[in-house]
């Protein structure tokens, strides 16, 4: 275990200089990166589960795509879209279209931005230029970008918008079929949570935004930023029957959950449904900022020339990278890599809920190699039993759940039955989400995890860290990682088992 450091001389200049709105993980300042390993410049060597939030799916500086982009940077840096076709976008449309027919072979025409934010956008534009309606229907708990328009789309934390209102209008919000966000216990039923969601957006459709005003509704397949949640397929067909009876769009927002990181291509291909738009960027060029939505020609042929566009959109560089992403994709078969290793990773994960400090998880979830782990503390287990125990004696009616979460309404209930006719309540009231926020367990695995070595991040309001690492990484590096993980828990346990 590395013993802490005190920022260098660089860290402390960035400290001074770069603006403080930008959240940080660590002080360490990233000189190097080599696959699944990063080096800083104390010489520190970290095992990146993060993969700059999903980015380096192939590992950091993949040697294919490092010799794609230095042979690029030798022939053309800047190839404007606005002024002539640029050969390295014309090869990745060739090498791109295939997989992007893996979603829906409609999916015909593209257009390449450089950030997810951007491609975000880009789809809002082109939904509402096409359809001649203003509104979007956002899920709860959704995560589409920090600019104003995205900031204004993103529902997982309220920091992404604070003090930034107004934000643009014509956004709507509805639920998305995870069990936190109703309140409800981990072994709630699919099929429960599917039936409110959908009720939920039809409520929308009929209380908040027409139809005839409505142009896209937008998801997530993989609930990102929110909690790394996948979307139920029966969720997603509803969506698009929704769509097709109202004439809606469907955008998929395939930024984080694309590029191969869910075990194919995209994560929509799971349910096997057509989306009118996807947004892929992050993994698609492997740390060059490339970005893009694909739709069907019919709709991207309504935009008026110049309607689109951007600087640097479908940086010449990005476009060589991400063609050489896409050959290494078939070359060295990481599909299948990402199949081993995240059954790999399920069975550890499962098989450690059985421990003693495994009794912190409260829930394990994810497709491929986007896993999410929710935590419990024991405080909320015993006042969740002691809750069950009132209940009983006094014959108040059971609270929202027969096992224990970190969600705001049965907490709150199970606070409630507890305290003598909720008098103390507000003494002994576990974690309200955004009112009174209590101690977390995600934040101290990641602190332990980071004093071994190890990067890894938490997510959403909920009490979640999520597992990014490279979709090539190999299984010993796995296993290293997971056994870094344990030791963690197992800190953090020791610290809270008594709390």
């Amino acid at each position: 275990m590395s013993l802490p450091l005190q920022p260098s001389a660089d860290a402390q200049f960035g400290a001074r200089h770069i603006a403080k709105g930008v959240g940080r993980l660590t002080n360490h300042v990233l000189k190097r990166g080599q696959g699944s390993w990063i080096f800083t410049d104390q010489n520190v060597k970290l095992l990146d589960f993060t993969t700059g939030i999903g980015v380096v799916g192939l590992g950091h500086c993949h040697p294919k795509v490092t010799a794609a982009a230095q042979e690029q940077l030798g022939n053309l840096v800047h190839a404007q879209i606005n002024i002539g076709h640029s050969e390295a976008y014309i090869a990745l449309l060739r090498a791109l279209l295939p997989k992007l027919a893996l979603a829906h072979p409609s999916l015909d025409s593209v257009f390449l931005w450089n950030s997810g934010a951007e491609a975000v956008e880009a789809a809002i534009k082109l939904a509402r230029g096409c359809t001649g309606k203003q509104n979007v229907v956002v899920m709860q708990g959704s995560y589409h970008g920090r600019t104003l328009q995205t900031a204004g789309m993103t529902k997982s934390k309220t920091v992404y918008s604070a003090t930034f209102h107004p934000v643009p209008p014509g956004i709507y919000t509805t639920a998305f079929p995870y069990y936190a966000q109703h309140g409800l216990p981990p072994s709630t039923p699919e099929s429960t949570l599917v039936s409110a969601s959908l009720h939920q957006l039809n409520l929308v459709l009929s209380q908040q935004t027409s139809p005839r005003d409505t142009a896209a509704i937008i998801l997530e397949p993989v609930l990102g930023e929110g909690g790394y949640v996948p979307a139920p397929a029966s969720f997603l067909q509803g969506l698009r029957k929704i769509c097709d009876q109202h004439d809606i769009l469907l955008i998929c927002d395939e930024v984080q959950s694309g590029s191969g990181r869910t075990g194919k291509w995209w994560s929509c291909q799971y349910a096997n449904v057509r989306p009118d738009i996807l947004i892929f960027a992050k993994g698609i060029a492997n740390g060059l900022p490339l970005s893009g939505i694909a739709s069907r020609k019919e709709l991207t042929d309504k935009q008026a020339p110049g309607s689109m566009g951007g600087t640097y959109a479908g940086n010449a560089v990005a476009c060589a990278a991400a063609q050489a992403v896409i050959k290494t994709f078939d070359e060295e078969r990481v599909l299948d890599n990402v199949a081993e290793r995240s059954a790999e990773l399920f069975e550890f994960l499962h098989n450690l809920r059985k421990t003693e400090a495994g009794s912190l998880i409260e829930d394990v979830r994810g497709l491929g190699l986007m896993v999410g782990v929710q935590f419990v503390l024991p405080s909320t287990l015993r006042q969740q039993q002691a809750a069950e125990r009132g209940a009983g004696k006094k014959g108040q009616a059971p609270v929202l759940n027969d096992a224990s979460q970190n969600t705001a309404a049965s907490a709150a209930a199970a606070a409630h039955a507890a305290s003598k006719d909720g008098e103390e309540d507000a003494k002994h009231s576990p974690w309200e989400v955004g009112i009174a926020p209590r101690m977390q367990v995600a934040p101290k695995v990641v602190a332990e995890c980071l004093k071994r070595d190890m990067l890894l991040l938490s997510t959403s309001v909920f009490d979640v860290v999520r597992f990014i690492p490279p979709l090539n990484i190999s299984r010993q590096e796995l296993q290293e990682g997971c056994d870094r993980f344990q030791q963690a828990l197992e800190a953090v346990w020791k610290e809270l088992k008594s709390t």
